[in-house]
């Protein structure tokens, strides 16, 4: 196996185009953002069809998609809008300044009207998960886990609260997961007419490229979600790393994935289950780089323990519920890799509701927890550590000191 200097790229004059390629695709997208906001913003106010994508009930906020931006509204009267209604909106647009556009603005909607829904496959696909379920809580559980629509504040604190956050957030996670079902099928399928009319085909990599395929539409019915999108990213570099003998698990690919995702979407840089999805990520290959060596089944183990460890400094940046129940996130972890394909199953064949029982009583579950906040400067140390971590291993020792360090401070 050969291994380059940057992997995709073999001298420096590469590396010079390969930025100013990058660079020149996020000065195109950002001007192509900036048109649209100029459109936005030619008047004071705005008109508009949009989805709703969310409502927050206690302080009577809706969250629309138009397909083109996102934005944030408090409408008084709550009684006739649901969650996926389609609605024609008209707001003032006149102060929106191009961050808040980018970033997801907060507005004031002077008119608001419900339009007939729209039949589509991702609307179908809403409703048969909807109909397997009795309790409205399970029915957000599923369509986060599996279409990423955003769940109510409540599912979110409760998983916050339990440190689980990351098993509804679609990302590589649940990817890994699908794309290995995909590929099993396609195996299992393809063998035959491989063997009869296409033998002299690299039969794995036809399938890689049929699953990148399925997942890329998957990537579309999610409306892109940034985790996965990165997750997506990542396994088609991996593919061409594979494909070209190059070194698959590495920093550099990573960070390619980041450069690539902002050059595309720009809106990105303030999505922060992008850059948490990033961050697990980057200390997964951490995780690799040093702990390589170690037993199969004893790292499977150490493997779920460190992460939940690490990833605390993070978290407790931006989520503050702490409890001592936060640990059993570690078993659910591992036990959510047999729980999530078996749920896909049973959804598929329309029997989504045989585990709600159990489900339920978990979703009921009450506990008591305490706030605690990563200070600012330890995180920003954190954050230097565990990048020189990824050069020198004496920064990687360091990085485990103020990992523990950190949650003894937390837990005890």
């Amino acid at each position: 196996m050969k291994t380059l200097s940057l992997e995709l790229v073999k001298t420096k004059i590469e590396l010079f185009y390969l930025s100013c390629f990058l660079v020149l695709i996020f000065l195109i997208n950002i001007f192509y953002e900036y048109a649209k906001y100029k459109d936005i913003t030619y008047d004071e106010v705005y008109s508009s069809e949009a989805v709703i994508v969310n409502i927050y009930k206690k302080e009577n906020i809706v969250k629309f998609n138009t397909g083109k931006f996102i934005f944030y509204s408090k409408i008084n009267s709550l009684e006739n809008l649901k969650k996926f209604d389609r609605v024609r909106v008209l707001f003032i647009s006149k102060y929106i300044s191009f961050y808040s556009y980018l970033k997801g603005f907060y507005t004031k909607v002077l008119d608001l009207e419900l339009l007939e829904k729209q039949k589509s496959i991702k609307a179908n696909l809403i409703l048969k998960i909807q109909q397997q379920h009795q309790d409205k809580a399970i029915s957000e559980l599923f369509l986060a886990l599996f279409l990423a629509i955003p769940a109510s504040i409540e599912l979110k604190e409760f998983f916050a609260n339990f440190s689980i956050s990351h098993l509804i957030a679609i990302s590589g996670f649940h990817l890994a997961i699908l794309s290995f079902i995909i590929y099993s099928f396609s195996f299992f399928f393809y063998s035959f007419y491989h063997q009869k009319y296409f033998n002299y085909r690299n039969k794995k990599y036809d399938i890689l490229l049929f699953t990148s395929f399925i997942i890329f539409l998957y990537l579309l019915l999610t409306d892109i979600v940034a985790s996965l999108l990165r997750s997506y990213i990542m396994f088609i570099i991996g593919i061409f790393l594979l494909r070209n003998n190059i070194k698959l698990l590495s920093f550099n690919s990573l960070l390619l994935t980041v450069f690539l995702i902002l050059a595309f979407f720009p809106k990105y840089l303030f999505s922060l289950s992008l850059w948490f999805s990033i961050s697990a990520v980057f200390y997964i290959f951490l995780f690799i780089k040093y702990f390589k060596d170690l037993n199969k089944v004893f790292s499977f183990f150490f493997f779920n323990l460190w992460i939940f460890l690490v990833f605390n400094p993070i978290v407790h940046l931006f989520f503050y519920q702490t409890s001592l129940i936060q640990f059993y996130s570690i078993l659910l972890t591992m036990i959510f890799t047999i729980f999530y394909p078996l749920e896909l199953f049973l959804h598929f064949i329309g029997l989504g509701n045989l585990l709600d029982e159990y489900i339920k009583s978990f979703l009921e579950l009450k506990f008591i927890f305490y706030e605690v906040k990563t200070p600012f400067w330890f995180f920003l140390l954190y954050c230097v550590i565990s990048l020189c971590s990824s050069f020198k291993k004496q920064f990687f020792w360091i990085l485990n000191i103020l990992m523990v360090g950190f949650n003894l401070y937390l837990y005890i």
